[in-house]
């Protein structure tokens, strides 16, 4: 039995911990904060209760298995998942809307065509199959494998496919998601559609790689899903699983150290100044918070290095508390699209000027777990902000929320003069929360791009030193989290030759 200190209690760092307590490790997890979930927190006031963090679900089945890995109660007796259908509404700037089927395609091409156009469905019905060949191409050696040591032939070899062009008699590769919208796509609304996949993730799709096609196909192939009670409730079920398994919680607890000795890690030291003696280590921190930690250089010359000099975009969430009930009939999530799609991409990557009216999503949950009661609603207004903000200066947080707020009036009928109050959350407060640098979010791994888009492997040059959660590999998003402790459990339990579940 080893001793394993794990740093930090998201998402990705529960998942390892209660797998490792099951393979008979003892685990201590050290949490800076006062509670467990990283990202995935909530906000309460006054009777109303927000997710502050995600507040949908794709790939259940990552969080399925964690918990048939783990014990006895599967995760639908330990939490209540509903299928949320529409998947998403879609407002564009010329008035047209769309309510997309979840998870099915017959529905989304038949919803499409009457929407935007005949033939708009059969374009987007194409582009998902073509999505899905990309998806059954890199799933294995990003989803559920360690990070290849020839990481490099992800990176070159981009595996969304060419398409065949009619008129050139040849095929055509798209290189990114945006080549994809003009080329394939030939509608700006379906181009939108498909770029605030990656727009939530803080990824220009100008310049992401095409193979970013596989985040649409998430959703589509594997429904999505809301979480009775809000997303916190998954992070809940996780931690009374981690500390049903005997895993240790230590809140209020900061690393300052990630103690070495005999070339390997040998356990944290806190800000108190004790010392955890540990056979492993296992971090779920940003690079740049876990490069603090030691002096060992992590990463070798052929390794993937993150970018830690640029920091990656936030979100910027308006939580409201709303008089009058819900409508009947309301979607539970609408995306509101910008009406100047390059302003919105230079702001957001740091290069134009602003604020500017973003792409707006807008979480309306019928769960009156939620509110007070049935005459008043929650709503979640996010978008995607600059990771350099100047949300300190007088009246910057005000003004963009403004532009929030303005947006998602498209969404919700009447929606100032129903709000009572708002709690406005900048990048800057999951700097507070999470440790994140500039309060960015961890997108997912994706091939192509040269490996600009990879997350660094979980294993480390430091013996006895693992990395998890989003800023490793496989990257950002709740299933990515899940998978991440999955890779991090078995590389601890069966060692180097690890090679992924099967």
């Amino acid at each position: 039995m080893a001793r394993v200190a794990v740093i930090g209690a998201g998402m990705g760092a529960m998942a390892a911990a209660v797998r490792l307590a099951v393979a008979g490790h003892r685990v201590a997890v050290y949490e800076r904060g006062e509670t467990y979930g990283g990202a995935v927190r909530r906000f309460e006031r006054d009777g109303f209760s927000f997710d502050t963090g995600p507040g949908l679900l794709t790939l259940p089945a990552v969080y399925r298995d964690l918990f048939v890995k783990t014990g006895k109660q599967p995760l639908e007796e330990c939490v209540e998942l509903v299928q949320v259908d529409p998947s998403a509404r879609h407002v564009f700037p010329d008035g047209t809307a769309v309510s997309v089927p979840n998870a099915s395609r017959a529905g989304v091409v038949q919803t499409l065509d009457a929407a935007l156009g005949a033939g708009a469905g059969d374009r987007w019905g194409d582009f998902l199959v073509r999505a899905r060949e990309a998806w059954d191409r890199t799933r294995r050696p990003l989803l559920e494998e360690p990070l290849w040591t020839d990481w490099q032939v992800l990176a070159e070899r981009e595996p969304y496919p060419a398409v065949p062009h009619k008129r050139l008699l040849r095929t055509r590769r798209a290189g990114t998601l945006a080549e994809i919208g003009a080329w394939e796509l030939r509608d700006p609304r379906l181009a939108a559609l498909l770029e605030s996949h990656a727009l939530a993730y803080g990824l220009d799709p100008r310049d992401t790689p095409a193979s970013a096609a596989v985040l649409p196909y998430m959703e589509h192939a594997f429904g999505t899903w809301y979480v009775r009670g809000g997303v916190r409730e998954l992070a809940r079920a996780v931690y009374e699983r981690c500390v049903a398994r005997r895993v240790e919680f230590v809140f209020g607890a900061e690393v300052t150290a990630i103690v070495e000795k005999d070339g390997r890690a040998a356990g944290v030291e806190l800000a108190d100044g004790t010392v955890a003696e540990a056979d492993h280590v296992v971090a779920g921190v940003d690079p740049v918070r876990l490069r603090a930690l030691t002096e060992h250089a992590l990463d070798g010359d052929g390794d993937v290095m993150p970018d830690t000099s640029t920091p990656s975009p936030g979100r910027f969430t308006v939580l409201l508390a709303l008089r009058g009930a819900r409508e009947a009939g309301a979607a539970h999530r609408t995306v509101v699209h910008a009406s100047d799609r390059e302003a919105e991409l230079d702001w957001v990557s740091g290069e134009g000027n602003g604020p500017v009216h973003p792409t707006v999503t807008v979480l309306r949950p019928d769960d009156p777990g939620l509110r007070p009661d049935e005459e008043h609603e929650s709503v979640v207004l996010t978008a995607t902000a600059p990771p350099k903000g100047d949300w300190v200066a007088e009246g910057s947080a005000e003004r963009f929320a403004d532009l929030v707020v303005g947006a998602a009036e498209a969404a919700v009928p009447g929606l100032r003069e129903r709000a009572l109050w708002r709690e406005i959350r900048t990048p800057g407060r999951s700097v507070d929360e999470t440790g994140a640098f500039c309060g960015g979010v961890p997108a997912p791994s994706l091939a192509g791009g040269k490996g600009d888009f990879l997350r660094p492997a979980n294993s480390t040059r430091l013996p006895g030193l693992y990395r998890v959660g989003g800023w490793s590999h496989p990257g950002g998003g709740l299933p990515h989290a899940g998978m991440s402790g999955a890779l991090v459990a078995g590389l601890i339990v069966e060692g180097p030759g690890f090679r992924g579940s099967q």
